[in-house]
């Protein structure tokens, strides 16, 4: 496999993760008011729930406008790491596709909050929180400033939920709900992305990684001299 075609084949899992992304977000973002829902395929454990987070990926948050910021700005220089790494994946020959296309998921999610957080307080009106629904490019401007967007979240699995044990430390006895987060596709990319690199490409961060660091030593290395030729009785031959 060539460097040309893998590096295509990168570009189609980005560019094909952010499209599903964003058309998606948009379709959610124009069509939903906030916290309406309905069920997919039918499933009333699997739902379409429009919610809006200020934070990172299931909805966590770093609180206040500065920490918003700071959290814009740690991903903005987190993809440009990714892509550093990435350009160095692509021209090594020891590391596997499927390590390349783990990064690639990890990569496309994050640009794909980035481009919420940066752009859609810009373009979208804010969305109302008692009915109504939001509009592209508003008339008065959009709800936010640059990096200052909230991501749009919409896969909410409820599949159950009960009560803790009373004899357990902490919650015993406290109500929970399997699976809680809203989530959108930008951070499944990154979900699948992480977990495969754990599960099936382990190896990466310990053998491969080792190749590829002495492969770049052996190309360090200088061209060592063969030893001089000895003739009949074990003397040096001179040249």
């Amino acid at each position: 496999m060539t460097i040309l075609s893998k590096s295509l084949k990168v570009a189609l899992i980005i560019i094909g993760v952010l499209v599903v992304d964003q058309c998606l977000k948009i379709w959610i973002k124009t069509n939903f008011a906030y916290g309406e829902e309905m069920p997919i395929l039918g499933q009333s454990w699997a739902l379409i729930h429009f919610v809006e987070n200020e934070g990172m990926a299931f909805g966590l948050t770093l609180g206040g406008e500065y920490g918003k910021l700071a959290l814009s700005l740690f991903r903005i220089v987190a993809v440009c790491f990714l892509f550093y790494y990435l350009r160095l994946l692509l021209r090594s020959k020891e590391v596997s596709f499927g390590t390349i296309a783990s990064f690639s998921l990890i990569l496309a999610g994050a640009i794909g909050n980035i481009i919420d957080s940066a752009f859609y307080g810009l373009v979208f009106s804010e969305t109302p929180y008692h009915g109504g629904v939001a509009t592209m490019f508003p008339e008065g401007g959009g709800y936010a400033s640059f990096l200052h967007g909230k991501v749009v979240d919409m896969f909410y699995f409820p599949m159950f939920e009960g009560f803790f044990p009373e004899w357990m430390p902490v919650w015993g006895g406290e109500h929970f709900q399997f699976f809680r987060p809203v989530f959108n596709v930008a951070d499944a990319a990154i979900t699948v992305g992480v977990l495969s690199l754990l599960i099936f490409f382990r190896s990466f961060f310990s053998s491969e990684a080792n190749e590829i660091m002495e492969g770049n030593n052996a190309e360090e290395q200088p061209i060592v001299d063969a030893a001089p030729e000895q003739g009949e009785g074990g003397e040096k031959l001179e040249a």
